[in-house]
């Protein structure tokens, strides 16, 4: 049963509810951002989200609820942390996964914060590099 915030128990986790919330670009940003520095914690503000506060508090729930990540309330805002451990404890495949995938989008200068969300294919990029489209 997850706790009195919506953090479900390791052995609570579902793939299916994970891959679900990392089927979204944005959530997945927040994950892969979080992921670049796993023992960082941020508040939700510090994502560049270009979503409404309405939404990108639905995001939050929804990595929460996943499992994804661990929030605590702090005054008017909330913090969050990439459930490493428990996650690894479940899916120890997944969180190797997530981790070489922020590695490998991490800018040029080091900064994990620096990845940005490429409108037009949902794709993440860091920040300055450009995807082409593909030739028909």
């Amino acid at each position: 049963m997850p706790d009195e915030f919506g953090h479900p128990a390791p052995d609570e986790m579902d793939l299916g509810t994970i891959f679900a919330a990392l089927a979204d670009p944005l959530r997945r940003q927040v994950v892969l951002t979080l992921a670049a520095s796993p023992d960082a914690v941020r508040h939700c503000s510090s994502f560049d989200l270009p979503v409404s506060k309405a939404t990108r508090t639905h995001h939050f729930r929804v990595l929460r609820e996943a499992g994804l990540i661990h929030q605590v309330d702090q005054g008017n805002s909330r913090s969050n942390r990439l459930r490493v451990a428990e996650l690894r404890q479940r899916f120890p495949a997944l969180v190797d996964l997530l981790l070489t995938e922020a590695r490998s989008r991490i800018s040029p200068s080091g900064d994990p914060g620096s990845m940005r969300l490429a409108r037009a294919e949902g794709a993440l990029l860091p920040d300055g590099e450009q995807r082409l489209p593909e030739p028909p």
